[in-house]
């Protein structure tokens, strides 16, 4: 019954993203980036808070920085077509009403259907001052993710399509850097209530959050029409983003969820002393 609740959120949950396709084609495509969108949150629904209001409160963040901001000003730099240029603060006003249903959806649906598990595993935090050092560590190693893999997929895939990206980019100078180490960084922080709640072990939780922000961050958005991008493009893209924000989810559990100490149950028990 369990497998058939889950089924049901994702297909709900998927259907709370066709409201792109209103008066438009691509029904079916949007529905598909929902349940996507909306199966990447499945452990949040079984392994997260239990309450719906809870449930929002984890799923938002992710939605609204990951999904839209992140990929939003990515666009606003290295797409320079007058549909994104002059139409942006729009653009991100739209996107966010739109996940904001989706996460609303999503927070319901998961109480509803009775989702939440009562069972799981404590989580054990760090300090809030090792926490901050920390987000910054993996702001740092988003931009070195995004600097290796991004040059490779740019080098032998994407180069035809964006022959002036290393143009826009010398314009940026250091700002460049520093708006990828401030992205890796948001997307750290957009996570770190899902960390903070999955109540998962720690390699459950961090091959977890790397699927999700590869899913929020790239991989159902890019199932959605875009006139700008071709279906080959958007592969290309879709996995671009499988390496650079999978290896960010990764690092950030890793890093952000110390390792659990082994319960006593776990610890061998002494033979008893015979007279």
């Amino acid at each position: 019954m369990r497998i058939l609740r889950v089924v049901l959120y994702c297909l709900l949950g998927g259907l709370s993203l066709t409201t792109i396709a209103l008066g438009n084609r691509g029904f079916g495509w949007c529905w598909l980036a929902g349940i996507v969108l909306s199966a990447s949150f499945v452990p949040v629904a079984l392994f997260g808070p239990r309450r719906a209001l809870s449930q929002f409160g984890v799923i938002a963040p992710v939605l609204l920085i990951v999904t839209v901001l992140c990929l939003w000003s990515e666009a606003l730099i290295f797409v320079q077509a007058p549909e994104i240029q002059q139409h942006a603060v729009r653009d991100l006003v739209g996107a966010s009403v739109i996940y904001l249903i989706v996460a609303s959806v999503l927070a319901v649906l998961a109480v509803i259907l009775k989702l939440p598990r009562v069972d799981g595993r404590k989580v054990e935090l760090r300090s809030a001052d090792g926490v901050a050092l920390l987000v910054v560590v993996c702001g740092i190693a988003y931009a070195l993710y995004y600097l290796v893999f991004g040059a490779i997929t740019y080098r032998f895939f994407t180069k035809g399509y964006y022959p002036d990206a290393p143009q826009l980019v010398a314009r940026l100078g250091l700002w460049f850097w520093v708006i990828q180490i401030g992205r890796g960084v948001l997307m750290t922080l957009a996570v770190l209530p899902v960390i903070r709640t999955l109540r998962m072990t720690r390699a459950q939780t961090a091959l977890a959050v790397g699927l999700l922000i590869w899913v929020a961050g790239g991989a159902a958005p890019l199932l959605l029409p875009n006139p700008l991008m071709g279906p080959t493009l958007r592969s290309i893209f879709i996995i671009e983003i499988l390496t650079e924000n999978v290896s960010l989810g990764i690092t950030a559990v890793l890093l952000l969820r110390p390792k659990q100490a082994r319960l006593g149950g776990d610890l061998p028990v002494a033979a008893p002393a015979h007279g």
